[in-house]
């Protein structure tokens, strides 16, 4: 039997079906810059330039596109502050300031075990 979920509302979701959209969420989450991403914005607001600096190796391009698809999913926040020149924040919402912990709690276990890991 192949399971499905057609629509993005109803009462049940399984990320292992081929059309869930959970799949969606999970294939950002998964990512290591949007984890490292939602990691460095637990401190608080971030400037674009200071995440790039604590996203070791991370291009432009790539940090962009990471905060704009964390964005459309609702789990940050972009403020733009009129200014010379502009000055833009990027900060978790609530819905990311819930995925946070797990993501801490997935890295945290990698480093603890990277040893052991072939």
């Amino acid at each position: 039997m192949v399971t499905t979920c057609a629509t993005d509302r109803h009462d049940h979701h399984d990320v292992y079906a081929a059309q869930c959209p959970c799949r969606d969420v999970l294939d950002l989450l998964a990512n290591k810059w949007s984890a490292l991403a939602i990691g460095a914005m637990e401190e608080g607001p971030q400037r674009f330039g200071a995440l790039q600096r604590r996203l070791e190796g991370i291009s432009s391009k790539v940090l962009t596109s990471t905060l704009r698809r964390l964005e459309e999913r609702g789990f940050v926040e972009r403020t733009i502050y009129p200014a010379v020149p502009l000055h833009v924040e990027y900060e978790l919402t609530g819905l990311g300031h819930s995925v946070a912990q797990p993501l801490a709690q997935l890295r945290t276990w990698v480093e603890d075990h990277i040893d052991e890991i072939a």
